[in-house]
């Protein structure tokens, strides 16, 4: 039996390009690997955006403030409204309960307080409530 020795040569930039090829195909599936299995844990967040109650926020207007109640599920609003708020304030305030009613249309249509709109009449007024909401809506958050 007579072994021959068999002599293989690589060049370098085959090394070099195989090496670095296989680098890219580790981080690749390193990569890919992250990716779906964080998937699972977001759905699961995503699913509950809110703890279900009623959360309040004051607004305080003049010498007189009323709170302003946002009734939650664990996943939208279901509803806005006005709590201990006197007449003094609806008289002085008539926007008031336009910008509420207006509010609670579109949060039933879109689903989402970002994407509500106020007309130019009642603008202020519905920003101020707008973001009476997102004080709300805070304490809500999981």
């Amino acid at each position: 039996m007579e072994n021959k020795t068999k002599i293989v040569l690589f060049e370098t930039k085959e090394l070099i390009y195989t090496g670095i090829f296989v680098i890219l195909g580790i981080l690749l599936i390193i990569v890919l690997i992250s990716m779906f299995h964080g998937r699972s844990s977001k759905k699961d967040s995503a699913k509950a955006l809110y703890e279900p109650g009623t959360y309040s926020s004051t607004i305080d207007i003049g010498e007189s403030s009323f709170n302003v109640c946002v009734t939650v599920s664990e996943d939208k609003i279901e509803n806005v409204a006005f709590d201990q708020i006197n007449e003094t304030v609806t008289t002085m305030y008539p926007l008031l309960g336009t910008a509420l009613d207006k509010v609670n249309e579109q949060i039933s249509e879109t689903g989402s307080i970002d994407d509500i709109a106020f007309e130019t009449d009642y603008q202020y007024t519905g920003t101020v409530v707008k973001q009476a909401i997102y004080s709300a809506l805070k304490k809500a958050e999981k």
